[in-house]
């Protein structure tokens, strides 16, 4: 089944509206009854303009293999949105931040049916970007969530994102969402 693909822990629900319930539940359940939960995104940038992208492992039911946000993670229950942020960036690439590093772009909510509505995912990503002070190889994969790692500039990001709905890059659904965040990044860049 499904669930066994991740690891279930207990998450926070929130109303539809993103306000928060008190309520906790599985992340198996919040995602089989389509129950509104928050995520973390952070998406790392360098100075020379270029972004991280993590490519999804081949072990994920969704989106395997694509090109996505630099870490990213359910927020366990009780967690704050930075705390799980640096706990995710830490797990998924190997990299520890400091709370002062990230700077929150937005709010973007995601509502998604998978393998035929077993999957109904309702989040409220809570997004950030922040510098990449390291290099690539400095940054440790985590197997079974992580595929490779790899910077594009900022230019590179744009073409591949032009070309979503065709070159099996990035979640082409997700394509408003991506442009948000290169707008967010050239914006910190002042480019």
């Amino acid at each position: 089944m499904w669930e066994s693909f991740y690891m279930d822990e207990y998450i926070d629900i929130v109303t539809q509206d993103g306000e928060p319930t008190g309520k906790i539940a599985l992340k198996s359940e919040a995602h089989k009854h389509g129950w509104y939960h928050n995520t973390i995104h952070l998406w790392l940038y360098t100075k020379g303009g270029e972004i991280l992208l993590q490519q999804r492992s081949h072990k994920k039911v969704i989106h395997p293999l694509l090109w996505d946000v630099s870490a990213a993670g359910h927020i366990d229950a009780g967690e704050s949105f930075v705390e799980a942020a640096l706990r995710e960036t830490k797990e998924e690439i190997g990299l520890q931040l400091q709370a002062e590093a990230l700077t929150k772009i937005g709010i973007k909510l995601h509502e998604s049916s998978y393998e035929d509505g077993k999957i109904q995912d309702n989040e409220f990503h809570q997004v950030y970007i922040a510098e990449l002070k390291v290099s690539l190889e400095n940054l440790i994969p985590q197997e079974n969530e992580v595929e490779a790692l790899k910077l594009v500039s900022l230019n590179e990001f744009e073409i591949l994102l032009e070309n979503s709905a065709t070159n099996l890059h990035f979640i082409p659904t997700n394509k408003a969402y991506y442009g948000f965040v290169l707008n967010a990044i050239k914006e910190k860049l002042a480019l």
